[in-house]
Protein backbone atom coordinates (compact mmCIF):
# COMPACT_ATOMS: atom_id res chain seq x y z
CA UNK A 1 0.00 0.00 0.00
CA UNK A 2 0.77 3.74 -0.87
CA UNK A 3 1.40 6.44 1.59
CA UNK A 4 -1.79 8.48 2.52
CA UNK A 5 -1.29 11.63 1.03
CA UNK A 6 -0.40 14.37 3.60
CA UNK A 7 -3.36 16.66 4.31
CA UNK A 8 -2.72 20.62 3.79
CA UNK A 9 -0.32 22.58 1.92
CA UNK A 10 3.07 23.87 3.03
CA UNK A 11 2.41 26.88 5.42
CA UNK A 12 5.09 28.81 6.71
CA UNK A 13 4.39 31.90 8.96
CA UNK A 14 3.10 32.81 12.25
CA UNK A 15 -0.49 33.81 13.24
CA UNK A 16 -1.06 36.20 15.63
CA UNK A 17 -5.15 34.79 16.66
CA UNK A 18 -7.00 36.40 19.08
CA UNK A 19 -8.45 33.21 20.96
CA UNK A 20 -12.42 33.45 21.86
CA UNK A 21 -13.21 31.77 25.01
CA UNK A 22 -14.85 29.01 25.56
CA UNK A 23 -12.69 26.82 23.53
CA UNK A 24 -9.25 25.39 24.40
CA UNK A 25 -5.80 26.91 22.81
CA UNK A 26 -5.66 23.21 20.61
CA UNK A 27 -9.34 23.56 19.88
CA UNK A 28 -8.12 27.34 18.38
CA UNK A 29 -5.32 25.72 16.91
CA UNK A 30 -7.29 23.19 15.10
CA UNK A 31 -9.47 25.54 13.42
CA UNK A 32 -6.88 27.95 12.44
CA UNK A 33 -4.98 25.32 10.55
CA UNK A 34 -8.06 24.08 8.51
CA UNK A 35 -8.90 27.80 7.65
CA UNK A 36 -5.39 28.12 5.99
CA UNK A 37 -5.50 24.21 4.63
CA UNK A 38 -2.26 24.12 6.50
CA UNK A 39 -0.08 20.11 7.05
CA UNK A 40 1.70 21.54 10.23
CA UNK A 41 1.51 24.33 13.25
CA UNK A 42 1.78 24.32 16.72
CA UNK A 43 0.58 27.08 19.18
CA UNK A 44 2.99 28.99 21.67
CA UNK A 45 1.71 28.99 25.07
CA UNK A 46 -1.46 27.15 26.00
CA UNK A 47 -4.57 29.52 27.29
CA UNK A 48 -7.28 27.85 29.33
CA UNK A 49 -10.77 27.46 27.35
CA UNK A 50 -12.15 30.86 29.71
CA UNK A 51 -9.15 32.89 28.65
CA UNK A 52 -9.54 34.82 25.45
CA UNK A 53 -6.70 37.10 24.07
CA UNK A 54 -3.39 37.13 22.13
CA UNK A 55 -2.24 33.04 20.67
CA UNK A 56 0.64 33.46 18.30
CA UNK A 57 -0.19 30.04 15.88
CA UNK A 58 3.23 28.99 14.04
CA UNK A 59 2.92 27.21 11.23
CA UNK A 60 5.22 24.86 9.45
CA UNK A 61 9.17 25.93 9.28
CA UNK A 62 8.11 28.63 12.02
CA UNK A 63 7.40 25.49 14.50
CA UNK A 64 10.80 25.09 14.68
CA UNK A 65 11.01 28.93 16.40
CA UNK A 66 8.01 28.72 18.70
CA UNK A 67 10.33 28.07 21.88
CA UNK A 68 11.37 31.41 21.75
CA UNK A 69 7.45 32.61 22.22
CA UNK A 70 7.29 29.82 24.97
CA UNK A 71 9.81 31.49 26.49
CA UNK A 72 8.63 35.32 26.21
CA UNK A 73 6.92 37.73 29.10
CA UNK A 74 3.17 37.57 28.79
CA UNK A 75 0.70 40.45 29.78
CA UNK A 76 -3.16 39.41 31.09
CA UNK A 77 -6.23 41.71 32.05
CA UNK A 78 -8.15 39.83 34.85
CA UNK A 79 -10.97 40.21 36.96
CA UNK A 80 -10.87 38.26 40.40
CA UNK A 81 -13.58 37.51 42.66
CA UNK A 82 -13.29 37.66 45.89
CA UNK A 83 -15.09 35.78 48.74
CA UNK A 84 -15.01 32.28 47.00
CA UNK A 85 -13.02 29.71 46.12
CA UNK A 86 -13.24 26.96 42.86
CA UNK A 87 -11.84 23.67 43.01
CA UNK A 88 -9.84 25.28 39.31
CA UNK A 89 -9.31 28.50 40.98
CA UNK A 90 -11.42 29.78 37.89
CA UNK A 91 -15.17 30.70 36.53
CA UNK A 92 -14.83 27.39 35.03
CA UNK A 93 -14.43 25.12 38.41
CA UNK A 94 -16.52 24.33 41.10
CA UNK A 95 -17.18 26.21 44.15
CA UNK A 96 -15.58 24.38 47.23
CA UNK A 97 -15.54 27.62 49.63
CA UNK A 98 -17.88 30.76 49.92
CA UNK A 99 -17.45 34.00 52.62
CA UNK A 100 -18.32 37.02 53.13
CA UNK A 101 -16.12 39.91 52.03
CA UNK A 102 -18.19 42.90 52.21
CA UNK A 103 -15.79 44.32 54.50
CA UNK A 104 -12.96 44.58 51.96
CA UNK A 105 -11.48 47.55 50.71
CA UNK A 106 -9.75 48.44 47.95
CA UNK A 107 -7.04 49.34 50.48
CA UNK A 108 -6.47 46.10 51.51
CA UNK A 109 -6.29 44.63 48.27
CA UNK A 110 -3.23 47.29 47.09
CA UNK A 111 -1.55 46.46 50.27
CA UNK A 112 -1.77 42.44 49.85
CA UNK A 113 -1.00 42.69 45.82
CA UNK A 114 2.34 44.58 46.97
CA UNK A 115 4.21 41.02 48.38
CA UNK A 116 3.12 39.17 45.00
CA UNK A 117 5.55 41.44 42.87
CA UNK A 118 8.85 40.80 42.03
CA UNK A 119 10.19 37.25 42.28
CA UNK A 120 7.79 35.03 44.06
CA UNK A 121 7.25 31.22 44.28
CA UNK A 122 3.89 29.69 42.96
CA UNK A 123 2.69 25.76 43.18
CA UNK A 124 1.16 25.35 40.23
CA UNK A 125 -2.58 24.57 39.84
CA UNK A 126 -3.90 21.05 39.53
CA UNK A 127 -5.97 22.50 36.47
CA UNK A 128 -2.64 23.40 34.19
CA UNK A 129 -1.21 21.66 31.46
CA UNK A 130 1.84 20.53 33.30
CA UNK A 131 2.41 16.78 33.16
CA UNK A 132 2.67 14.45 35.79
CA UNK A 133 4.46 11.31 34.46
CA UNK A 134 3.18 12.22 30.58
CA UNK A 135 -0.63 12.91 31.75
CA UNK A 136 -1.45 16.50 31.64
CA UNK A 137 -2.36 17.34 35.58
CA UNK A 138 -6.11 18.73 34.25
CA UNK A 139 -6.24 15.27 33.13
CA UNK A 140 -5.75 14.00 36.45
CA UNK A 141 -7.37 16.53 38.25
CA UNK A 142 -10.76 15.93 36.17
CA UNK A 143 -10.30 12.01 37.10
CA UNK A 144 -9.82 13.57 41.54
CA UNK A 145 -6.63 12.50 41.55
CA UNK A 146 -4.15 15.64 43.12
CA UNK A 147 0.11 15.08 43.26
CA UNK A 148 2.38 16.86 44.84
CA UNK A 149 3.49 19.56 42.78
CA UNK A 150 6.54 21.54 43.61
CA UNK A 151 6.91 25.24 43.61
CA UNK A 152 8.33 27.27 41.02
CA UNK A 153 9.49 30.55 40.87
CA UNK A 154 8.75 33.50 38.41
CA UNK A 155 8.56 36.82 38.08
CA UNK A 156 6.04 39.63 38.21
CA UNK A 157 7.13 42.51 36.51
CA UNK A 158 4.05 44.25 36.94
CA UNK A 159 0.45 43.92 39.00
CA UNK A 160 -1.88 46.54 39.06
CA UNK A 161 -5.11 47.13 40.24
CA UNK A 162 -7.39 48.65 37.47
CA UNK A 163 -10.62 48.78 39.24
CA UNK A 164 -12.28 47.41 42.68
CA UNK A 165 -15.82 47.07 43.01
CA UNK A 166 -17.16 46.31 46.61
CA UNK A 167 -19.50 43.89 47.82
CA UNK A 168 -20.57 40.47 49.28
CA UNK A 169 -17.99 39.23 46.65
CA UNK A 170 -15.92 42.42 45.31
CA UNK A 171 -14.44 42.33 41.97
CA UNK A 172 -10.88 43.70 41.11
CA UNK A 173 -9.97 43.97 37.39
CA UNK A 174 -6.06 43.59 37.44
CA UNK A 175 -2.95 44.06 35.22
CA UNK A 176 -0.29 41.67 34.91
CA UNK A 177 3.13 41.82 32.67
CA UNK A 178 4.99 38.51 34.26
CA UNK A 179 7.59 35.73 33.02
CA UNK A 180 6.62 32.60 31.55
CA UNK A 181 5.20 29.98 33.17
CA UNK A 182 3.66 32.39 35.79
CA UNK A 183 0.02 31.19 36.58
CA UNK A 184 -2.75 34.13 36.70
CA UNK A 185 -5.31 31.65 39.02
CA UNK A 186 -2.44 31.09 41.34
CA UNK A 187 -1.91 35.28 41.98
CA UNK A 188 -5.87 35.24 42.65
CA UNK A 189 -6.15 32.67 44.60
CA UNK A 190 -3.00 33.34 46.43
CA UNK A 191 -3.99 36.74 46.65
CA UNK A 192 -7.47 35.73 48.20
CA UNK A 193 -5.76 33.46 51.07
CA UNK A 194 -3.56 36.47 51.86
CA UNK A 195 -6.95 38.69 52.43
CA UNK A 196 -8.62 36.14 54.17
CA UNK A 197 -11.71 35.49 52.01
CA UNK A 198 -10.68 33.34 48.94
CA UNK A 199 -10.70 34.12 45.44
CA UNK A 200 -10.86 33.10 41.54
CA UNK A 201 -10.22 33.90 38.02
CA UNK A 202 -13.86 35.25 36.94
CA UNK A 203 -12.06 36.46 33.84
CA UNK A 204 -8.70 36.49 31.92
CA UNK A 205 -7.13 38.30 28.63
CA UNK A 206 -4.00 37.15 26.99
CA UNK A 207 -2.82 41.08 25.66
CA UNK A 208 0.71 40.43 24.77
CA UNK A 209 2.46 37.82 24.31
CA UNK A 210 6.25 38.57 24.03
CA UNK A 211 6.04 41.13 21.25
CA UNK A 212 2.67 40.94 19.91
CA UNK A 213 -0.20 42.12 21.40
CA UNK A 214 -3.81 42.13 20.61
CA UNK A 215 -3.93 44.94 18.35
CA UNK A 216 -2.46 43.18 15.48
CA UNK A 217 -4.65 40.05 16.81
CA UNK A 218 -7.11 38.57 14.31
CA UNK A 219 -10.45 36.67 15.59
CA UNK A 220 -11.26 33.08 13.82
CA UNK A 221 -14.71 34.81 13.08
CA UNK A 222 -12.85 37.62 10.68
CA UNK A 223 -10.53 34.94 9.24
CA UNK A 224 -13.59 32.87 8.39
CA UNK A 225 -15.37 35.79 6.91
CA UNK A 226 -12.35 37.14 4.89
CA UNK A 227 -11.68 33.99 3.85
CA UNK A 228 -15.74 33.07 2.46
CA UNK A 229 -15.54 30.42 0.16
CA UNK A 230 -11.97 31.32 -1.72
CA UNK A 231 -9.38 29.12 -1.36
CA UNK A 232 -7.69 29.40 1.79
CA UNK A 233 -4.12 31.15 0.05
CA UNK A 234 -6.19 34.38 0.34
CA UNK A 235 -5.57 34.67 4.20
CA UNK A 236 -1.55 34.09 3.67
CA UNK A 237 -0.88 37.89 3.35
CA UNK A 238 -1.88 37.56 7.73
CA UNK A 239 1.18 35.41 8.08
CA UNK A 240 3.96 37.16 9.63
CA UNK A 241 7.46 35.95 8.74
CA UNK A 242 9.02 32.18 9.43
CA UNK A 243 11.37 34.32 12.17
CA UNK A 244 9.23 36.38 13.92
CA UNK A 245 9.19 34.09 17.02
CA UNK A 246 12.81 34.82 17.01
CA UNK A 247 12.69 38.55 16.28
CA UNK A 248 14.22 39.60 19.63
CA UNK A 249 17.16 37.80 18.51
CA UNK A 250 19.88 39.72 16.88
CA UNK A 251 20.04 39.51 12.93
CA UNK A 252 23.16 38.30 11.24
CA UNK A 253 23.72 38.54 7.39
CA UNK A 254 25.88 36.28 5.95
CA UNK A 255 27.16 36.27 2.26
CA UNK A 256 26.23 33.35 -0.09
CA UNK A 257 29.67 31.37 0.33
CA UNK A 258 28.96 31.05 3.62
CA UNK A 259 25.27 30.65 3.61
CA UNK A 260 26.21 27.21 1.79
CA UNK A 261 28.69 26.24 4.58
CA UNK A 262 26.22 27.08 7.39
CA UNK A 263 23.42 24.54 5.04
CA UNK A 264 25.99 21.95 5.47
CA UNK A 265 25.70 22.54 8.97
CA UNK A 266 29.19 23.89 9.42
CA UNK A 267 30.44 26.86 11.74
CA UNK A 268 31.31 29.90 9.49
CA UNK A 269 33.78 33.06 10.12
CA UNK A 270 32.10 36.38 10.00
CA UNK A 271 33.49 39.94 11.37
CA UNK A 272 30.24 41.40 12.56
CA UNK A 273 29.74 38.46 15.24
CA UNK A 274 31.58 40.10 17.78
CA UNK A 275 29.73 43.43 16.64
CA UNK A 276 26.45 41.95 17.63
CA UNK A 277 26.84 39.54 20.66
CA UNK A 278 29.19 37.41 22.22
CA UNK A 279 29.86 33.51 23.14
CA UNK A 280 26.45 31.75 23.98
CA UNK A 281 24.74 34.64 22.15
CA UNK A 282 21.95 32.72 19.68
CA UNK A 283 21.67 35.18 16.45
CA UNK A 284 18.84 35.02 13.43
CA UNK A 285 20.76 33.99 10.53
CA UNK A 286 20.18 35.54 7.07
CA UNK A 287 21.96 35.82 3.43
CA UNK A 288 22.06 39.16 1.40
CA UNK A 289 19.41 38.26 -0.50
CA UNK A 290 16.87 38.18 2.16
CA UNK A 291 16.58 34.79 2.79
CA UNK A 292 16.10 33.05 6.50
CA UNK A 293 18.33 30.51 7.15
CA UNK A 294 17.77 29.77 10.89
CA UNK A 295 19.34 30.56 14.20
CA UNK A 296 23.11 30.24 15.10
CA UNK A 297 24.99 30.21 17.85
CA UNK A 298 28.13 32.39 18.42
CA UNK A 299 31.37 30.35 19.61
CA UNK A 300 34.09 30.61 21.54
CA UNK A 301 36.70 31.65 18.52
CA UNK A 302 34.22 33.98 16.89
CA UNK A 303 32.25 32.02 14.75
CA UNK A 304 28.76 31.50 14.39
CA UNK A 305 27.39 27.82 14.33
CA UNK A 306 24.10 26.77 12.54
CA UNK A 307 21.52 25.27 15.65
CA UNK A 308 18.34 25.37 14.21
CA UNK A 309 17.67 25.79 10.20
CA UNK A 310 14.36 25.85 8.04
CA UNK A 311 13.89 22.86 5.70
CA UNK A 312 16.27 23.53 2.41
CA UNK A 313 19.15 24.86 4.58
Amino acid sequence: MGRRPKWGRPVNGVLLLNKPSGITANDALQKAKRLFFANRAGHTGALDPLATGVLPICFGEATKFSQYLLDADKRYRSTFCFGMATDSGDADGNVIATSDASDLTEDAVLEAMAQFRGRISQVPSMYSALKHKGQPLYKLARQGVEVEREAREVEIYEYELLSFTPGRQPRAEVEIHCTKGTYVRSLAEDLGAALGVGAYVEKLHRSAAGPFVEADALTLDELTAERGEDRAEVLDHHLLPMDAPASGLPKLTLPEDSGYYVRQGQPVMDLQVYRIGQEGDMVRLFLESGEFLGVGEITDDGRVAPRRLVSGS
